[in-house]
């Protein structure tokens, strides 16, 4: 950690912007500028050069905002000027968690288009057999699962001891009781002077406490909810809702859709019963194999399937540019998937329009507007067309 640290300080480029991306490495810059990001999100503003002092945290900045490349940035510069020797060259220096395949395989697509760095790939479900070859390709970076990772290293496959620094994303997540364990596990089998950041659209208390030894930094809000996405209540019994939504595509015909509903198993009868009636529409859900998952989302990602049909748990943390409309076939119990389901649109600037499609009490549950700060505008569909409900008088 010292030498690390030290090369660093040393390390003083000469750049012609006074912000946060002045502190990384020149290769970074140009790759970061070939893709038009010239000026740090807020949340990149404030966590590269805390990351770069080594300091352990966990960040809480909203959906869209940046913060894969707030961590990958200065741990990647880190990297390019504390490798010290061969043998750190060819050993496993930054390990990233994430809770889903999906979350995953989106920051190694993130990684591998800012640097050119060995990475790898270790998610649950996936044959182990393939993944033990691939660790002897010696990959600097590993992305995966928690309990997959675990397992790696339990195998002593996954040999850990120079890690530097470890991520937690989507952390929130990952500290719930379905991967807890896992998460607790790989924590405490790191190496004690490794970085520990950890990040989150919602870093709730659970999550800072479970993270008690990091400094926790929330970052303003910066009303993408309010500013940018435009909310709209459509009002549907529970038999309707799938008919309603059907009606509700043709009238508004979304650029890019992803529909939400908290039932894995609606998944499949959603896009069936769409499917039958022409509209084309793939499915994701937890239960996919990964190649099902990959294909469905390289699909919905490319255009050529422009609605996506999801639960909350298989879309957590998915970031796909260009959605337009988020519909939400329920209204959900933990108003932090509403958050997460809405911040799906709305990415990197953009406007979008997310939608709830709710019977009475679903509608009455929506209040949650006053708490959140946005307007519910109503809507109906009528002759082939979304509209104002007439006023009453």
């Amino acid at each position: 950690g010292i030498v690390v640290y030290f090369k660093i300080l040393c390390y003083t480029p000469v750049m012609p912007q006074n912000n946060a991306f002045s502190l990384i490495s020149p290769e970074l810059l140009k790759k970061l500028n070939a893709q038009n990001i010239t000026i740090p999100t807020k949340v990149q503003e404030t966590v590269i050069p805390q990351i770069l002092a080594e300091e352990n945290i966990v960040f809480q900045s909203e959906t869209g905002t940046g913060k894969t490349l707030a961590y990958l940035l200065p741990l990647l510069t880190k990297l390019n000027y504390g490798i010290s020797n061969d043998d750190e060259q060819k050993s496993v220096r930054i390990l990233i968690t994430a809770p889903t395949f999906e979350l995953a395989s989106q920051i190694k697509q993130t990684l591998s288009g800012i640097v050119e760095i060995k990475s790898a790939l270790f998610i649950g479900g996936s044959p182990i057999k393939r993944q033990i070859e691939a660790l002897k390709e010696k990959p600097v970076i590993v992305i995966g699962t928690p309990a997959r990772l675990v397992e790696l290293i339990h195998l002593k496959k996954l040999k850990i001891q120079n890690v530097f620094a470890a991520v937690f994303d989507e952390a929130d997540r990952l500290v719930k009781k379905e991967l807890i364990e896992e998460t607790s596990t790989l924590k405490n089998i790191l190496p004690k002077d490794a970085e520990i950041i950890a990040c989150s659209a919602t870093a709730d208390s659970r999550t800072q406490k479970f993270f008690s030894e990091t400094k926790t930094v929330i970052m303003p809000k910066e009303d993408v909810l309010t500013k940018q996405i435009e909310h709209w209540a459509l009002y549907a019994e529970t038999r309707d809702k799938i008919e309603t939504l059907r009606k509700l595509l043709i009238a508004v015909n979304p650029a890019k859709a992803l529909v939400f509903t908290s039932r894995a198993d609606q998944v499949e009868n959603i896009s069936a019963k769409l499917n039958y009636k022409k509209i084309d529409c793939a499915a994701l859900h937890a239960k996919s194999d990964n190649q099902a998952r990959k294909t469905c989302i390289d699909r919905f990602k490319s255009g050529k399937c422009k609605l996506l049909i999801t639960s909350d748990l298989a879309a957590r943390g998915l970031d796909i540019p260009y959605i337009t409309h988020i519909i939400q076939m329920d209204f959900p119990a933990d108003s932090d998937f509403f958050i997460h389901r809405a911040g799906r649109t709305a990415r990197a600037g953009k406007s979008g329009i997310n939608i709830v499609i709710g019977d009475e009490y679903e509608l009455r549950q929506y209040a949650l507007e006053k708490k959140l700060g946005f307007t519910v505008y109503p809507k109906m569909l009528l002759n082939g067309k979304i509209s104002a409900p007439p006023c009453k008088k």
